[in-house]
């Protein structure tokens, strides 16, 4: 089965074709590809270019555990520059693309710059409706809400970006907290699809920072949903301005927010091999 491998800002995908895999992708295929030690090693695998009538191209996303996520910031910019490379996009000029992606999140707009070094995508509106996250209890925005989790009292907003985000306001972060709340979190009663995590830091109002915990892949070094999904969160509470620069381990993106929470990324992505492996049997 060949495959490519990309990174933005640190977060890896595998970019695997349906025709390279000889029938289903399996969960037990997933998590062998993903491992770091006996598969290829990712974040995520990337399944297609997909037929579909919604969009230009299709897209299904799969976390490292075998379970499928609605929506990947950073997956849909490394998928773009896939298309990029294999020649299906329409150029416009000579270093850039613009066309439509389906993910089981939505539809997204995306536009390839800078010969495939950099991706804008539409990403989508921002909600906070306890209903479309979702959050248990009555419907309400999940704007500022407590909860306790270790034995600490935590400030958070719940939103969606077409996928579940849990944004944790903090003082300072770190992985450290990250790796130690980030699970509990993700798993705690309230979200009853589970959550993305973000540990949120405002540095000033032009500039945000955030540690990651991903649904179903851990400990992360960056995130474009989970970007958006803070920016939304901090702008919505007044802390910060409608453009922003969110710092992450693995580097920066560019977010910008619309007057009507529509959420604008933009950043890197990096292609780093192409490869052949034999799938084990399930």
């Amino acid at each position: 089965m060949k495959f490519a491998k990309y990174h933005g800002l640190g977060n890896d995908y595998l970019v695997v074709e349906p025709g390279e895999v000889g029938g289903q992708l399996q969960p037990e295929h997933i998590r062998w590809l993903c491992d770091r030690h006996y598969g290829a090693g990712s974040d995520g695998i990337l399944y297609g270019p997909l037929p579909t009538r919604k969009a230009d191209f299709g897209l299904r996303i799969f976390n490292p555990d075998g379970s499928e996520a609605e929506k990947s910031g950073n997956g849909l910019r490394i998928f773009s520059r896939y298309l990029w490379d294999s020649g299906r996009l329409e150029r416009q000029g000579q270093d850039s693309a613009l066309f439509s992606i389906h993910t089981p999140g939505g539809i997204v707009q995306s536009q390839v710059l800078s010969n495939g070094q950099r991706v804008t995508i539409e990403m989508g509106q921002a909600s906070f409706d306890s209903q479309r996250i979702p959050v248990t209890g009555p419907a309400r925005e999940v704007l500022d809400e407590r909860m306790q989790i270790d034995g600490e009292a935590l400030r958070y907003c719940a939103v969606t970006m077409g996928n579940p985000h849990c944004v944790v306001l903090c003082e300072q972060v770190s992985a450290e907290l990250a790796h130690r709340l980030g699970p509990q979190i993700e798993t705690e009663p309230r979200f009853p699809r589970r959550t993305n995590v973000q540990f949120l830091q405002v540095l000033d109002r032009e500039n945000l920072r955030i540690e990651i915990w991903e649904r179903g892949a851990g400990y992360t070094l960056a995130s474009g949903s989970s970007s958006c999904a803070a920016a939304a969160a901090a702008h919505r509470l007044g802390l910060c301005e409608a453009h922003v620069t969110m710092h992450m381990p693995g580097g920066q993106l560019d977010i910008r927010i619309h007057p009507d929470f529509n959420i604008t990324m933009t950043g890197p992505v990096a292609k780093v091999y192409e490869g052949f492996c034999e799938l084990p049997p399930c």
